[in-house]
């Protein structure tokens, strides 16, 4: 188990060039929300943002316009029952809010089958792919951010031993090695699994109990596919995920010490980011 370092962190948030222009800082697609899920759209949203991405664009339906370009107004919208070029993106995350269904499922597959830089899936997306079976193969880089249930869901169709049963370290391994992807096992000291490499695992050690409340992971698939996305960064998938990992439970702590462990929420950690990264790479 490789426990992530402030040193490795500051070796992957390279310093930005002086001629860098929006473009450069990464282009993300956001496929989130639904009717009563918007807030996981806009935390996603932020997370990207926030954490550097150039230029991020949500995939919504169009009754949530108004929503995400009053709280995200840097967001670009675009209609979900619209036909989206996937391929304009350096990065792509879907999930948060999004509701299990066949559409959906639908909706990963087209995405999967036309996309070949590298997708999050998070949330919903994790739960429609454990309900309706993987949809398609995808040729890039691929990254699971599973909570435990959620990731349970995924081993049980998989015919696998659930995360109480075989422990967090090897679950995280098992469906890192059954996926071929990067696993992200969310909780109490998240561990992170290559399935390009099943024998490391890496430990986050920040983050606290403040950070166990309803968005975290939201902003956290944000944070992760911005790194993706950012070009200047360069980084592997399992660098981003690592990264993305520590600068978000690194913001939690910031934001605990500000307000709190007991009132602080989603949004905070979300605002909290762009200290945590002054504190590590500035």
């Amino acid at each position: 188990m490789i426990t992530i370092s402030t040193d490795y962190v500051r070796n992957t948030i390279k310093p930005r060039p002086r001629d860098m222009h929006k473009g450069q800082a990464g282009r993300v697609l956001i496929i989130a929300g639904s009717r009563g899920m918007a807030g996981a759209a806009v935390l996603a949203l932020r997370g990207a943002l926030y954490s550097g991405a150039g230029l991020v664009k949500a995939l919504i339906p169009a009754e949530l316009f108004n929503i995400i370009q009053t709280t995200v107004p840097e967001a670009m919208c675009m209609d979900r029952d619209e036909e989206c070029d996937f391929s304009e993106f350096d990065a792509i995350a879907i999930g948060p809010g999004l509701r299990v269904n066949e559409e959906n499922h639908k909706l990963i597959k087209s995405l999967l089958e036309s996309y070949n830089g590298p997708i999050v899936v998070d949330a919903d997306a994790i739960n429609c792919i454990a309900e309706y079976g993987l949809p398609a193969e995808h040729k890039g880089p691929t990254i699971l951010t599973p909570h435990p249930g959620e990731a349970d869901r995924l081993l049980k169709s998989c015919g696998l031993k659930s995360v109480k049963e075989q422990g967090r370290e090897e679950a995280a391994k098992a469906l890192a090695k059954e996926s071929g992807a990067v696993v992200l096992l969310k909780g109490a000291g998240t561990i992170i699994a290559d399935g390009h490499d099943n024998q490391e695992l890496y430990l986050n050690p920040t983050g606290n109990p403040g950070m166990a409340t309803g968005g975290s992971g939201d902003v956290l698939t944000g944070i992760i596919t911005s790194f993706l996305a950012q070009k200047h960064l360069d980084l592997k998938p399992i660098e981003a995920t690592c990264t993305g990992a520590f600068i978000h439970g690194l913001a939690g702590d910031i934001a605990a010490e500000n307000i709190g462990e007991y009132g602080m929420t989603a949004a905070d950690i979300a605002d909290a980011i762009s200290m945590a990264i002054r504190e590590i790479a500035e």
